[in-house]
C-alpha cells in the first residue's frame, strides 16, 4: 500500500499582487516549510479582493486538499475582507476575539484609528487563533483553513507556530548537464515511467554562452532518488557530456 500523501493549497489574496505593485515571496517559503513537514503544496492561486471569488476558492480548495493556507487581506482597511469571506465560506458569523482585541489595544491610537484596527479582531465563530511571534494581531484557523497575514515577516512568524501533520519528508537531488532539454527528453520520460513515485523536473539555463539543463529529482525514498540520479547521470554521458554539480539526496 502506498503511503498517504498530504497536500496543501495556497491562496494568495490581494489586488496588489495582481497589479504587479507587490511581488509575492510567501509561496516559496510556505512550500519549503510544509515540505519539511511532509506536506506537498499541490496548487497555488492569486485571488483579487472580491468576496465571491475568495469564498468560491476557499470552499473548493478545502474539500480538495488536506490544508488550505491563505495570505493577505486581514488588515484594517476596507479591502481587507478575508475574515468576512472565510466566515461566509463556512456559514458562520464573525465574532470579536477578545484576545486579539487585547493585543491591538496595547498600542494607543486616536479613536478612529483604533476603530479601524479593531476590524482585525474579527474572526469566524469557532475559529482558533494562530500565534503571531512578531507581537501583532494573531491569525486564525477554522477547519483545515489557516488564515495568515500577507506581510512576509509576519506570515513567516505565524507559519512557524503551526504543527502540520504530514507524511514522509520530500527530499531532492540534482545534476546539471550542458545539453538541451530535447537531448534528454526521451530518456527522462522513460525514467519517469519506471519511477512513478518520484518527480523529475528539467530546468534549462544559459551560462557563459552555453545552454544546459539542471535536472531535479524529488521524492521521499532516498535510495530511489539516488538510483534515479545515477541513471540520469548515465543518460547525460550517453548524450556526449559529463554531468556536473551532482548533489545526492
Amino acid at each position: 500500500m502506498s503511503e498517504r500523501i498530504y497536500t496543501a493549497c495556497v491562496l494568495i489574496i490581494g489586488n496588489e499582487i495582481l497589479s504587479g505593485r507587490t511581488q509575492d515571496t510567501n509561496l516559496a517559503h510556505i512550500a519549503l516549510v510544509l515540505g519539511e513537514q511532509g506536506v506537498r503544496v499541490r496548487e497555488a492561486r492569486v485571488i483579487a479582493d472580491v468576496e465571491e471569488e475568495i469564498v468560491s476558492a476557499v470552499n473548493e480548495a478545502r474539500t480538495k486538499f488536506d490544508y488550505v493556507l491563505t495570505t493577505g487581506g486581514i488588515g484594517p482597511t476596507h479591502d481587507d475582507i478575508t475574515a468576512d469571506c472565510i466566515a461566509k465560506a463556512f456559514g458562520v458569523p464573525l465574532v470579536v476575539s477578545e484576545e486579539i482585541a487585547a493585543v491591538i489595544g496595547q498600542r494607543p491610537a486616536p479613536a478612529e484609528v483604533m476603530e479601524s484596527r479593531m476590524l482585525m479582531a474579527r474572526i469566524p465563530k469557532g475559529a482558533d487563533l494562530i500565534d503571531n511571534p512578531t507581537g501583532g494581531p494573531q491569525g486564525f484557523c477554522i477547519g483545515n483553513v489557516y488564515v495568515m497575514a500577507g506581510i512576509p515577516s509576519v506570515m513567516q512568524g505565524m507559519l512557524s507556530t503551526i504543527p502540520f501533520a504530514g507524511g514522509s519528508v520530500v527530499r531532492s537531488c540534482s545534476v546539471t548537464a550542458f545539453l538541451g532539454e530535447s537531448q534528454v527528453a526521451t530518456g527522462l520520460a522513460v525514467l519517469q515511467e519506471q519511477h512513478p513515485d518520484v518527480d523529475i523536473g528539467s530546468y534549462p539555463f544559459s551560462r557563459d554562452g552555453r545552454y544546459g539543463t539542471t535536472l531535479v529529482i524529488r521524492g521521499t525514498d532516498t535510495e530511489e532518488l539516488n538510483e534515479v540520479l545515477d541513471a540520469v547521470a548515465e543518460l547525460i554521458r550517453a548524450g556526449g557530456e559529463e554531468p556536473v554539480d551532482i548533489k545526492r539526496a
